[in-house]
């Protein structure tokens, strides 16, 4: 029976920090290797602040050995004297009361990225120890933290100095935290993409643990943020930067754009204060008005339309972007503690009028590279309206013999329910019979692949057309690819790569996912991409006649499963989906009552471009840099030698 007694005794108050670790995820997302970064960020941010405020104009990050992490910048350093509302010292108040700092006051900080306040005072909370050594006023003063925001040692001043700044170390909490190992990759990416936004300020990693270290600094800004990420693309225009302050509102506008040939994406990133927004927002939108508007009077202007009008998604094709906004802390409005969506509603006219001015600027004084922009965008055009009828002349003709080809490998479901469908691209012919006989047929499809499908990070559209695989995929998705992929016209809720729990395996999915991140990017950001994930083991006994079986998915599980089937049981490794039959591979890994799948997202969207142009790109010596860099060996034999 429910306890039926509520009163107010039931009530409990979460006093300090305990707060955070009750729910660590309200606040830093998760608590696994994305939100053990997260503490990192949330320090690396209020150094951030203080050169954006023009103090210092270095930041070091340093993984030590013992696999803590410091953050040492050259700012002000944090106060160390008495706050006369609550008697404490405000060192002891940034880093163990919620909402407490110098971001809520405009004289101290005209604009940051750490509005709420919560930064140093959550990443204490859920680190095991954190000290901070503050040097400031002539003096180094020391103050440590312990088992979540307990004061172990308290504000004291241990010599003098001539610096200025402040050094935090802190270790994360294993209790929370599913793994505690800082990743060199995550953090120097992140720290790239800081330099890139902060012209002349120099961020410093260093790791201890593999006796390396490396710098980023760039004094051109998010002009070379834009050159790195079309390092490899075919430029249409040249980098243009403009950037500006507007009077009444006093944001601060900086961006960096180039349209690029032979690319179907458009690629925006946006910031304010530094602070990413994935979320896009008022910036963005204002943008992406005001970018529509000034090419179609340029192209009006000068008569090269003759009254046609070019949409936003034609005119952003092939163009990179990075729009870079400082916004003052009094008129600053973010969705959520994670920043993700810029709210400021005045963004939104300043940055539209801003872009539309400057760009018609541009565009008067360097008119072949406008007539070349513009012809580009009307070839979007162009082939997103072939597109579109080709694919209503196909719905109302009879299928051309290719085609019907093409639809004999796929099985299909039944359901004319495309939300409730889904579509299974299965590694192999002998897999794709199991899948087949276990699938629900009402909902399910299965389409088996032959062979690796092509690398699509460095070949032609044409050649990628000539590949049955691809072409395979693309027909039976039913959405178009590139600019002419419309994510309304899919056929399915779910697509679900389906593939050996091996290397190659892996290779496959890669591969897939290369080809939706570039050619159907949409499926991927709106969360219709999953991977099967098969189970490794299948334990199992006979008793009295009956078979008794468990499955698991990795070692922890396997001596679970050990442990409740008993004595005697027979252990399989799974070497591949082919080895499962009908019945076994349908209630391990395709019904979604027992089923585990992984959704793929992106997190994080600069660093997803980089790692996909490292390894799937034509440099090789960059791949096997990574390879070497982040790839265990050992652990990689011991895979082998116990799947051989």
């Amino acid at each position: 029976m429910p306890n039926s007694t509520y009163t107010a005794d039931d009530i409990h108050v979460l006093t300090g920090l305990e707060g955070v670790r009750k729910r660590p995820a309200m606040y830093i997302g998760s608590t696994n290797t994305a939100g053990l970064h997260h503490l990192v960020w949330e320090v690396v941010d209020n150094a951030v602040d203080e050169a954006l405020s023009g103090f210092g104009s270095v930041i070091t990050i340093t993984i030590h050995k013992d696999g803590s992490l410091s953050v040492l910048d050259e700012g002000r350093g944090i106060p160390t004297g008495i706050n006369k509302e609550t008697g404490k010292s405000a060192l002891e108040l940034v880093f163990t009361v919620l909402h407490a700092g110098g971001k809520f006051n405009n004289a101290v900080y005209k604009s940051s990225a750490g509005l709420h306040g919560v930064g140093a005072s959550v990443t204490n909370a859920l680190s095991t120890w954190l000290d901070v050594i503050v040097y400031r006023e002539g003096k180094i003063h020391h103050m440590r933290f312990s088992n979540g925001g307990e004061i172990e040692t308290p504000l004291e001043v241990i010599g003098n100095t001539k610096k200025h700044g402040t050094l935090v170390t802190f270790y994360p909490d294993n209790r929370i935290f599913s793994t505690t190992e800082f990743k060199w990759d995550t953090i120097a990416t992140r720290l790239q993409e800081s330099a890139f936004l902060m012209r002349g300020v120099k961020f410093v990693l260093i790791d201890e643990r593999i006796n390396k270290s490396t710098e980023f600094c760039y004094e051109r800004g998010i002009v070379e943020y834009v050159e790195h990420m079309n390092k490899d693309k075919n430029p249409l225009s040249p980098v243009m930067d403009f950037n500006d302050i507007d009077s009444e509102t006093g944001i601060s506008i900086e961006i960096a754009m180039q349209f690029c040939y032979e690319d179907y994406n458009e690629t925006t990133f946006s910031y304010a204060n530094g602070a990413r927004t994935r979320d896009g927002g008022t910036h963005e939108s204002g943008f992406k008005t005001g970018l529509t508007r000034a090419i179609n009077d340029f192209a009006e202007n000068n008569k090269i339309l003759k009254g046609k009008k070019l949409e936003g998604n034609d005119i952003r094709e092939g163009l990179t972007s990075v729009i870079s906004l400082k916004v003052p802390e009094k008129i600053l409005e973010f969705e959520g503690q994670t920043k993700g969506k810029l709210g400021t509603p005045q963004a939104l006219t300043v940055v539209s009028n801003f872009i539309y001015n400057k760009l018609i600027y541009f565009l008067t004084e360097n008119k072949e590279v406008a007539i070349n922009i513009i012809k580009k965008c009307v070839d979007s055009q162009n082939a997103r309206l072939a597109a579109r009828k080709a694919k209503d002349e196909a719905r109302s003709v009879k299928k051309k013999k290719e085609e019907i080809i093409l639809s004999d490998k796929l099985t299909p479901a039944q359901s004319k329910d495309y939300e409730k469908n889904e579509l299974f691209i299965v590694e192999g012919d002998s897999a794709g019979g199991s899948a087949r006989k276990g699938r629900d047929r009402i909902h399910q499809a299965i389409l088996p692949l032959r062979g690796k499908p092509l690398n699509t990070d460095s070949i032609t559209v044409d050649k990628m057309m000539k590949n049955e695989e691809i072409a395979t995929i693309i027909n039976t998705i039913g959405a178009g690819y590139g600019q002419a992929f419309n994510i309304n016209d899919i056929h399915y809720g779910k697509v679900i790569i389906m593939t050996d729990a091996d290397t190659d395996g892996a290779h496959i999915q890669t591969l897939l996912l290369t080809f939706f991140y570039h050619y159907m990017r949409p499926l991927i950001t709106t969360g219709h991409v999953y991977i099967a994930v098969p189970p490794l083991y299948r334990v199992a006994k006979e008793v009295n006649h009956k078979m008794i079986q468990e499955y698991a998915w990795d070692d922890i599980g396997l001596e679970m499963a050990k442990k409740k089937v008993g004595a005697g049981c027979k252990i399989s490794r799974y070497k591949g989906l082919g080895e499962m039959d009908a019945v076994q591979l349908k209630e391990t890994t395709m019904d979604p009552k027992t089923r585990l799948l992984i959704r793929v997202n992106i997190e994080d969207p600069f660093l997803v471009d980089k790692r996909v142009s490292v390894l799937m790109g034509k440099d090789s010596s960059l791949r096997r840099e990574w390879v070497e860099e982040n790839v265990n060996f050992k652990e990689v034999d011991s895979f082998i030698e116990e799947v051989k």
